[in-house]
C-alpha cells in the first residue's frame, strides 16, 4: 500500500463524503463561473488539509455533518487565497497548470475567488458552530495578514530566521493548525485536547513549508511545479539562504540578497545565491530544522492519538510531509 492511501485508510469513507460536498460546492448554473469553478476542481491536490481535518477528528471522536462542512469551508477558502496569490504574484502556473489569471484575467481571478471565498462563509456557517465559524474567520485574517507581512518584509534590510518563522506561521502553517484545531472542535474535544491538536497542526505546517522551500534549490521543474529559483525571482529569501548569509557573513552575497529584494536580480545571480546556500550548508540547516519540528508534533501523537490506526495514518501523514519529493 502506498503512503497516501495508507494515510486515507480510517478516513476513506468520510473522505469520499468530503470531495462530494465540496464539488457540489463548485457547482453554479452560469456558463463563465461554472467555467472557472471547473478549471479550479480540476486542479485539485492531494486534499492534505482535509484528510487533516478529518483524522483529527475522528481521532476525538467522529467525524460529523459539522466537520464536513467546516472542511469544505476551509479548503474553500485555502483555495481562493490561492486564486487571489496569483494574481498578486502575477503567476501564470498552479500545481503545473495554468493559473486562473493566466488562463482569463486578472478581473476574472478576483471576482472568482470572492465568490469562493463567499462560499466557504456559507458552508462553515452550516456547522452551527460558533467556535468553528471564529476560527476559520479568524484564518482568513491571518493569511491575509501573511501576505502583506510578506510584502512588508521584502522592503526591509535586515534578513533574519525571525521574520521568515513569522511569515510561515501566518501562511502555511496557520493553516494546517486552523484544520486540526477545527477537527478537533467539529468532535467536542476538550480546550487542552484542542489546542494541543493546533500546536501539532502548527509545527506540521512549518515542516510542510521549510521542505516546499527546498525544493526551490532543485533544478527539477517537474518535481516541485514551480521553476527553480522561484521564491527568489519573487522577492522571497527563505530557509537556506537565510541561514547562509547570517553564518558566511559574505558581503557579494548580501549584496545579491538585497538585489533579490529589490526584484532586481538576473537568473545568473539567482543561480549563484543558490549555490552560495547550498556551498554553505543552508540546504543541511533546514533539513535539521524540519526534523526538529517533526520531534516536537511527534510528541502529539505519542500522547493523544490512542487508536492504532489513527495514530499510524497520522505518524505516516508527519513522515510523508517531511520525505515527500514534490
Amino acid at each position: 500500500m502506498d503512503t497516501l492511501s495508507l494515510i486515507k485508510r480510517p478516513i476513506e469513507a468520510e473522505l469520499g463524503d468530503f470531495i462530494d460536498l465540496f464539488n457540489h460546492a463548485l457547482d453554479h448554473e452560469d456558463g463563465l463561473l461554472q467555467t472557472v469553478l471547473n478549471h479550479i476542481r480540476q486542479r485539485a491536490g492531494k486534499r492534505m488539509r482535509p484528510i487533516l481535518i478529518l483524522l483529527i477528528a475522528k481521532n476525538f471522536g467522529k467525524v460529523s455533518e459539522a466537520t464536513l462542512h467546516a472542511a469544505v469551508g476551509l479548503e474553500l477558502l485555502h483555495t481562493a487565497s490561492l486564486v487571489h496569490d496569483d494574481v498578486v504574484d502575477e503567476s501564470a502556473e498552479r500545481r503545473g497548470q495554468a493559473s486562473v489569471n493566466a488562463d482569463y484575467d486578472n478581473k476574472v481571478a478576483v471576482l472568482v475567488g470572492d465568490y469562493v471565498l463567499s462560499t466557504a462563509l456559507l458552508y462553515v456557517s452550516h456547522t452551527h458552530s460558533e467556535a468553528i465559524v471564529r476560527r476559520l474567520a479568524g484564518l482568513g485574517q491571518t493569511l491575509s495578514d501573511g501576505e502583506i507581512l510578506q510584502l512588508s518584509n521584502i522592503q526591509r534590510k535586515d534578513i533574519t530566521e525571525e521574520a521568515y518563522y513569522r511569515i510561515i506561521e501566518r501562511k502555511t502553517a496557520a493553516l494546517f493548525e486552523a484544520c486540526a484545531a477545527i477537527g478537533a472542535v467539529s468532535a467536542g474535544a476538550s480546550e487542552e485536547e484542542v489546542d494541543a491538536a493546533r500546536c501539532f497542526g502548527k509545527n506540521l505546517g512549518i515542516v510542510f513549508q521549510i521542505r516546499d522551500d527546498i525544493f526551490d534549490y532543485y533544478d527539477s521543474e517537474t518535481n516541485i511545479g514551480k521553476p527553480t529559483g522561484n521564491d527568489l525571482a519573487e522577492g522571497k529569501l527563505t530557509l537556506p539562504v537565510i541561514y547562509a548569509l547570517n553564518s558566511a557573513k559574505n558581503d557579494e552575497m548580501l549584496a545579491l540578497a538585497n538585489k533579490v529584494k529589490a526584484h532586481d536580480v538576473t537568473r545568473e545571480e539567482i543561480g549563484r545565491l543558490v549555490a552560495f546556500a547550498k556551498k554553505s550548508g543552508g540546504i543541511e540547516y533546514a533539513e535539521r530544522r524540519m526534523w526538529d519540528f517533526h520531534a516536537e508534533a511527534q510528541t502529539f501523537l505519542d500522547r493523544y492519538v490512542k487508536d492504532e490506526s489513527i495514530r499510524t495514518s497520522l505518524r505516516s501523514y508527519l513522515d510523508y510531509v517531511i520525505k515527500r519529493e514534490k
